[in-house]
């Protein structure tokens, strides 16, 4: 199964890099001869929890990286550093010094002696990264349409994979107002149905949900096709039509303003004809591009056609925290991750999606993210 991610406010917002997608890695990543200048990672995660999460992750690469899918990836990224033998072997001695090393500064030490950090330049070049972050979302829902729950998800429709190009438009598919016309193929393929056309279409955003449903019973939903065209961000449009100037935009605005003005989601929401179907997943946690588990904080999405698929990486930008007030501070962060994911909208070396986990509260913080930052790519030193 593959997943698409999409970060609903702020990909558009750095689209704009001259360094775009379909760049050979070896045009890309560029060693560090001083690795000591990198950032230590931040000690206040480095908890039992959190080092098992960081093993889980390394194991789910490496699961992938035995698979005949990553001889295929890493055969397509023709980058002779970065080989897939070379970036297996990487990440088992990783493990290794993961387990032998319980104090995270002996940790960050020994991967500095052993490995090499190849640094991306970024969207200018210097080494600027962009960062967002995306999440599961977790809605009620019903299996049935009552008054309370109007908006469908969808199955994807019987015989989709014979369907014309170029394919029908949203508009075409589900009508202005969410609801499909006479003759929609969407007709009939209901999976189950949402309070709020918002909350239908972010479950299409983000490629997958866990549904309390109203019977008491919980549903998981992933991806399962899409309709072939390129994904236009709400966040983008809103910001073109002067309601929100770049810096001021964030999912928790975006949604307090659908909320105010219900009527405006028929305007926007028909200009992103990329449409999602789902299936069940029956209690799977969410899976990345790459078919293994994304883990909170430890799983990034990247371009895949320049990034090395499974591999470790460093990151350093910032995240927002919770205080006990309510109010959400933003704090900087420095931590190893595994690159086990994609999007349609994140494109070129100069954006990072970090997963952030799932619920309504994660919702808020992965809205909140929109800020710079360093991505390193880590192997083994020959």
């Amino acid at each position: 199964m593959k997943r698409i991610w999409h970060s609903l406010v702020t990909t558009a917002m750095v689209a704009g890099s001259s360094l775009g997608g379909g760049i050979a890695m070896a045009q890309v990543l560029q060693p560090q001869q001083n690795s000591g200048a990198i950032a230590l990672p931040d000690y206040g995660l480095w908890q039992a929890q959190d080092r098992q999460q960081l093993l889980a992750a390394l194991d789910h690469s490496l699961r992938y990286l035995e698979s005949n899918t990553a001889r295929e990836a890493y055969d397509a990224l023709a980058e002779p550093g970065f080989t897939r033998e070379r970036v297996r072997r990487s990440l088992v001695r990783f493990r290794q010094l993961v387990q032998q090393h319980s104090d995270p500064r002996q940790l960050h030490q020994a991967i500095q002696r052993e490995f090499i950090f190849y640094q991306s330049p970024g969207t200018d070049g210097l080494g600027q990264v962009e960062f967002t972050a995306y999440f599961e979302p977790a809605y009620i829902a019903s299996p049935v349409r009552t008054e309370r729950f109007q908006y469908p998800i969808y199955r994807q429709p019987p015989g989709f994979s014979t369907w014309t190009k170029p394919h029908p438009t949203r508009l075409e598919l589900e009508g202005p107002d969410g609801r499909p016309p006479q003759g929609s193929p969407l007709r009939g393929n209901e999976l189950v149905w949402l309070e709020s056309r918002l909350e239908a279409y972010l479950i299409q955003v983000q490629g997958s949900a866990r549904l309390q449903m109203t019977n008491g019973s919980t549903m998981t939903i992933g991806f399962n096709g899409s309709t072939d065209y390129d994904y236009v961000s709400l966040g983008r449009e809103l910001i073109d039509a002067g309601i929100f100037q770049p810096e001021e935009l964030s999912l928790p605005r975006l949604i307090e303003y659908f909320e105010t003005h219900p009527e405006d989601l028929s305007t926007y929401i028909p200009r992103n004809n990329r449409f999602i179907f789902f299936q069940e997943t029956f209690g799977s946690p969410p899976i990345g591009s790459i078919g293994v588990p994304v883990l909170a904080e430890r799983s990034i999405a990247t371009d895949k056609s320049i990034f090395p698929p499974g591999a470790i990486a460093f990151i350093s930008t910032q995240l927002p925290y919770q205080r006990a007030n309510g109010e959400w501070l933003k704090m900087p962060i420095s931590r190893y991750v595994l690159d086990q994911d994609t999007g349609s909208a994140i494109r070129g070396p100069g954006r990072v999606d970090i997963f952030l986990g799932t619920g309504p509260n994660t919702q808020t913080r992965a809205g909140l993210v929109n800020d710079s930052g360093q991505l390193y790519y880590l192997l083994l030193r020959q």
